[in-house]
C-alpha cells in the first residue's frame, strides 16, 4: 500500500515551528469534527441524505476534491456509487479495480499516484473530464464486520493522503458503516410492517370470503373450519343453497400455502361462486367440476394444482351426489355400524389436464346419525415429536368415539386431539374441514 511521507500528513494552515503540540491540536479539532458528524448521520432517517452527508463528511474531514461511496449490490455482487461527487452512478463487479480490492481485501488502500498504479482505471477520468492523482480507498464495515461497501476519496488538496487521514477516514468509514447498516435494518424493519400490516389485509379479506356461519339445512348440520399454517394459505370452503333446495359445499387444497396459494384460492372461490349462480335442478355436479377445471387450467402456472371435493345436497331424500378432483380422504361414518367407508375419487386435482374427464359423480344416502368429513391433508400430515404423522386412523377414531357430536364440536374435538398429538411440532401446513351430518330424530 502507497504511503504518505510524515510530511504529507501535516495539513497546510499548520505552522511547522509549533511541532507536536500544533499536530496534536489539529488531530483533537479533526476529531470533534468527525464525532459531530457521526451524530449528525445518527439522525439521519433516508439514505439518501445519510449518504450524501457522508460524502461531504469525507470532503471536509480529509480536505479532498471528490469522495464517492460505493455500496455493495449482494444480488448482483456489484460496488454501486450511491453518492458520488460530481458523477453520475459508477457500477461494477466487486473484484474490479482499486475499490474492488478495497472492499474484498477489507484494508485501506492509500494510493499517492493514481495514473502510475496498474489498478487504476482511467476511463472514468475521462467520462467525466476529471483528472485523478492521489485516492485514499476505505472498507465500509457493519458493526458485526460484514463489509458493506467503500468510501473512496480522490484528490487531497494539499500534497497526498498521510496516515493521520488513514486514521480519520477509518474512523469515519466506522461511523458511516454502522449508520448505513442501521438504517438498512431500519428499512428492512418498516419493509416488514408494511408486508405484515398487508398481510394482515389479505387475511381478512379472505376470512372474510368464507361463510359467516352454519348454512339453515333441514334435517342436516353443516360446520367448517380454517387455520393458515401462515397469514394466508391455499385452503378454502364454501357453501350455498341453489335452485330445488339443494346445498352445494365444496373444500379446496391448493398447492403450497402463503400468499402465492391464497391468490390461486381466491381465483377459484370467486370461480365457484360463479358457476354455483348457474346450477339448475337439472345441473350435475361433474359438469361444475369439468368447467371449472377448464378455466383454472388455462390460468394457473404449471407449478400450482388445486384438489377439490364438491357436492350437492338435496335434503329433502337426505341423498348427496358428488365428484372428487383428487381430493381425499374422504370419510363417512355410518352411524348404524360404527364403522368408517372411504369414498373414492373421481380424477385428477384441477389445473393438471384442462380435458381431464371426470368419472361421474358418486351418490351417498344419509342415514339418520351418518358423518361426512372433509379435511385437508394439513391435518393428517401434522407430525408429532417423534415425526409420526397424525394419520387417518386416529380422526376415524376421534368420529367413532364422539358418535353424538354435531360438526362444530367433531371439528373441534379433532382439532384438540391434533394439537395434543403435535405437541410442541409448529403447524406446517394450512387446515381446513367440513363435517356434514344427518341429524338424529329424537
Amino acid at each position: 500500500m502507497g504511503m504518505a511521507t510524515p510530511s504529507d500528513s501535516e495539513h497546510s494552515d499548520e505552522n511547522p515551528g509549533s511541532g507536536k503540540e500544533a499536530r496534536s491540536s489539529r488531530q483533537v479539532a479533526d476529531l470533534l469534527q468527525v464525532l459531530e458528524i457521526s451524530r449528525q448521520l445518527a439522525i439521519a432517517t433516508d439514505l439518501t441524505p445519510l449518504l450524501q452527508g457522508i460524502e461531504t463528511a469525507a470532503l471536509s474531514v480529509l480536505d479532498c476534491e471528490r469522495a464517492t461511496v460505493y455500496l455493495h449490490d449482494a444480488e448482483a455482487d456489484e460496488l454501486v456509487s450511491r453518492v458520488a461527487t460530481g458523477v453520475k452512478e459508477i457500477r461494477f463487479p466487486s473484484p474490479n479495480g482499486i475499490a474492488g480490492e478495497c472492499f474484498h481485501r477489507g484494508d485501506v488502500i492509500n494510493v499517492p499516484d493514481a495514473y502510475a498504479d496498474s489498478r487504476f482505471n482511467r476511463s472514468i477520468d475521462v467520462k467525466t473530464g476529471f483528472r485523478t492523482r492521489n485516492m485514499l480507498n476505505i472498507p465500509l464495515v457493519a458493526h458485526d464486520q460484514q463489509r458493506i461497501g467503500v468510501l473512496q476519496v480522490l484528490n487531497k488538496r494539499t500534497g497526498g493522503f498521510g496516515s493521520w487521514d488513514e486514521t480519520l477516514a477509518k474512523t469515519l468509514s466506522a461511523q458511516c458503516g454502522v449508520a448505513i447498516e442501521r438504517h438498512t435494518l431500519l428499512e428492512e424493519f418498516a419493509k416488514k410492517q408494511r408486508i405484515e400490516r398487508d398481510l394482515k389485509i389479505a387475511r381478512s379479506i379472505q376470512q372474510g370470503l368464507l361463510p359467516s356461519g352454519p348454512p339453515e339445512l333441514p334435517g342436516f348440520s353443516c360446520a367448517g373450519f380454517n387455520r393458515p399454517a401462515e397469514e394466508t394459505g391455499g385452503d378454502f370452503y364454501t357453501w350455498q343453497m341453489v335452485s330445488g333446495g339443494r346445498f352445494v359445499f365444496t373444500i379446496a387444497d391448493v398447492t403450497g400455502h402463503g400468499m402465492g396459494a391464497s391468490l390461486v384460492a381466491a381465483q377459484c372461490h370467486a370461480l365457484l361462486r360463479a358457476t354455483f349462480s348457474a346450477i339448475t335442478d337439472q345441473t350435475e355436479v361433474t359438469d361444475l367440476v369439468m368447467l371449472l377445471n377448464r378455466l383454472l387450467s388455462e390460468d394457473l402456472p404449471v407449478d400450482r394444482f388445486v384438489t377439490l371435493f364438491c357436492g350437492l345436497l338435496d335434503p329433502a331424500t337426505s341423498r348427496l351426489s358428488y365428484t372428487s378432483a383428487g381430493h381425499g380422504p374422504l370419510l363417512l361414518f355410518r352411524a348404524e355400524t360404527g364403522e368408517v367407508e372411504r369414498l373414492g375419487i373421481h380424477g385428477m386435482p384441477l389445473g393438471v389436464d384442462p380435458n381431464e374427464v371426470y368419472q361421474n359423480s358418486t351418490e351417498v344416502f344419509f342415514e339418520e346419525g351418518d358423518v361426512l368429513s372433509l379435511f385437508t391433508d394439513g391435518l393428517f400430515e401434522w407430525k408429532g415429536p417423534d415425526n409420526e404423522r397424525y394419520g387417518e386412523e386416529r380422526f376415524c377414531q376421534v368420529v367413532q368415539q364422539n358418535p353424538g357430536l354435531g360438526p362444530s364440536d367433531l371439528i373441534a374435538r379433532s382439532i384438540r386431539s391434533l394439537r395434543k398429538f403435535a405437541g410442541a411440532t409448529p403447524q406446517a401446513d394450512d387446515l381446513t374441514a367440513v363435517v356434514l351430518r344427518r341429524d338424529p330424530h329424537h
